[in-house]
């Protein structure tokens, strides 16, 4: 059976030159933030890993396909489209087979870079552990797919509103290379430090490309999370974000929240409360991630 893929004419041409592609999530986009706000970030995105010397590759599921890259006119249908599912592994084959259209997590991301060759993938925050894990087993299949897929995602740790310490335990557990960029801290996602060591640390976009490179040459199934984070003045200190994750996560249990729909009610939460910062730390973060992305990406196609 032909793969489904679909790749806009600026990524089947860094294909066939070369040029390092870096993979980019739709989720941020469909269940991340408002229009037109969502797609002037994604643009923002888009430009930071052009700036960076590769070429962004946007990746959404539209018509039956999985779209390796969006042209312009595709990214505004997909920041104003209603009723978008939003895809993980276990959703990515009957999206398709059903011709819905599609957002991908950082797990289908990953399927869908590796399938179309993309060797980098830059996001915002991994999934995790959900606190009270140990009697709902709500784990993020993002930790699953870092076991299983060779792709290097740059991310800014794991979202702070997890069980940070059971998700680095879960990623230990299956052979993930938690590698801090610059630092021997986790950073957790608005904050520059979660209080928890990384297991990992490299200091250079090269170090990290050598690091994926040995992976591939020793033929270590799976990927690494490249932990970066965020800069210095978006960051939202860890002791003032917590009391706010702290009101939200009890506002979720009080509520019935669970599954799917506690992440996005979570940060819709933790905005109110933060009056927008924790969105503005959100941007700058992953056009931080981006532009590492990047970095590393031309290590890789140059080494």
């Amino acid at each position: 059976m032909t793969l489904p893929l679909s790749f806009a004419p600026e990524v089947d041409a860094a294909r066939s030159t070369g040029v390092p592609i870096v993979a980019l999530e739709s989720t941020i986009i469909t269940h991340g933030m408002p229009w037109p706000q969502n797609v002037e970030t994604a643009r923002a995105v888009e430009a930071v890993v052009r700036a960076g010397g590769a070429v962004p590759a946007t990746i959404a599921v539209m018509g039956g396909r999985i779209h390796i890259g969006l042209a312009a006119a595709e990214l505004d249908r997909l920041g104003q489209a209603q009723g978008v599912m939003k895809l993980s592994r276990a959703d990515l084959a009957v999206c398709l087979a059903t011709g819905r259209t599609g957002a991908t997590t950082v797990a289908a991301t990953m399927i869908c870079a590796h399938l179309a060759g993309i060797a980098v993938f830059a996001t915002g925050g991994i999934g995790g552990v959900h606190r009270g894990a140990e009697t709902s087993f709500d784990i993020s299949a993002d930790l699953m797919e870092l076991a299983h897929t060779p792709v290097t995602v740059v991310a800014a740790g794991a979202k702070a509103i997890l069980d940070l310490p059971k998700t680095l335990e879960v990623l230990e557990t299956h052979g993930v290379p938690v590698i801090a960029y610059g630092q021997d801290d986790f950073p957790a996602f608005w904050s520059r430090s979660s209080g928890l060591k990384a297991p990992l640390r490299l200091d250079t976009p090269a170090q990290i490309a050598a690091a994926h490179r040995m992976r591939r040459a020793l033929g270590l199934a799976g990927g690494q999370l490249i932990a970066n984070p965020i800069p210095h003045a978006a960051e939202i200190p860890r002791a003032e974000i917590t009391p706010f994750i702290e009101a939200a996560l009890a506002d979720a249990a009080a509520t019935g929240i669970t599954a799917k729909a506690v992440t996005p009610f979570l940060l819709q939460r933790l905005f109110e409360a933060t009056e927008g910062r924790s969105l503005t730390a959100n941007i700058a973060l992953v056009l931080n991630n981006a532009a590492l992305g990047a970095a590393i990406a031309v290590q890789i196609a140059t080494g």
